[in-house]
């Protein structure tokens, strides 16, 4: 049986939720499969234009499963789990659909890895991060992929030199959250913002996500032409002059997410 739920919001956006609170919402072997299968599922159903990933319970994720993780002993097993979670991560940066991670209570070390990896993080006001593996002689090397690409170096270091949490405010400053709120307003704010993004061409959406990630990496005269190339594909769909012509005409766009 499955701890992952999917409830479908307003039609067009998906709620993951991990539901495995007696567990914090760890990111077990079974968890991480179950989490990977059903992106890919949502990523193929043209329905759903937004996912929005959530924990049951107490918090959001307190990461790996250490009664699980201590069980393993062998080298292949370990390397299959931390290659696991990494399939996890890339399945949302690589996938076609906006995912937003929706947090309250508690991301620990690979909950803050998912955290980081989701394209937009909203949480409430009392949510705490962590990288906090060095507190168990276990450095958080693979969730610190994730958020040192969306934080500054010094205040990363010292979340991983320390284990010490850091609160949403200053998770807002340092660029891991987009926002928070109290925790009464988070599930609207959250599903308004997914709302406005589910408006929205589908196509422009997937264009627009994959060209943002993969020219982050280039260097600059290389990302130009890159997002050149992608700009005049995207131009030739029929979204594109769909969207130019309602703006001149002054009337709503119908997509056809083509």
């Amino acid at each position: 049986m499955s701890n992952i739920r999917v409830i479908y919001q307003y039609k067009e956006i998906a709620r993951v939720i991990i539901n495995d609170p007696k567990t914090y919402n760890s990111l077990s072997f079974k968890n991480l499969t179950d989490l990977i299968n059903v992106l890919k599922r949502l990523d193929k159903n043209k329905n759903i234009k937004v996912i929005v990933i959530e924990g049951s319970g107490k918090g959001f994720s307190a990461g790996h499963n250490l009664k699980e993780v201590k069980s393993l002993k062998k080298k292949e097993k370990y390397q299959k789990l931390f290659n696991l979670c990494s399939k996890l991560m890339l399945q949302i940066v690589e996938g076609k659909k906006p995912v937003i991670a929706k947090v309250h209570g508690a991301a620990y070390a690979a909950g803050c890895q998912l955290v980081a990896s989701c394209d937009l993080a909203y949480s409430s006001k009392d949510a705490l991060f962590a990288t906090p593996g060095v507190n168990i002689g276990l450095f958080c090397s693979t969730p610190m992929v994730a958020v040192s690409r969306k934080m500054n170096r010094k205040p990363m270091m010292k979340m991983l030199l320390t284990g010490e949490p850091i609160k949403a405010k200053f998770a807002k400053e340092l660029g891991l959250i987009n926002d928070y709120f109290p925790k009464s307003k988070l599930d609207s704010e959250v599903f308004k913002i997914a709302k406005k993004i589910a408006s929205k061409s589908n196509l422009t959406i997937k264009i627009g996500k994959q060209t943002f990630y993969k020219q982050l990496e280039m260097p600059l005269d290389k990302a130009y032409a890159y997002t050149s190339k992608m700009m005049t594909i995207n131009m030739l769909a029929m979204d594109a002059k769909e969207g130019i012509s309602a703006f001149l005409e002054k009337r709503k766009p119908v997509w056809k997410d083509r």
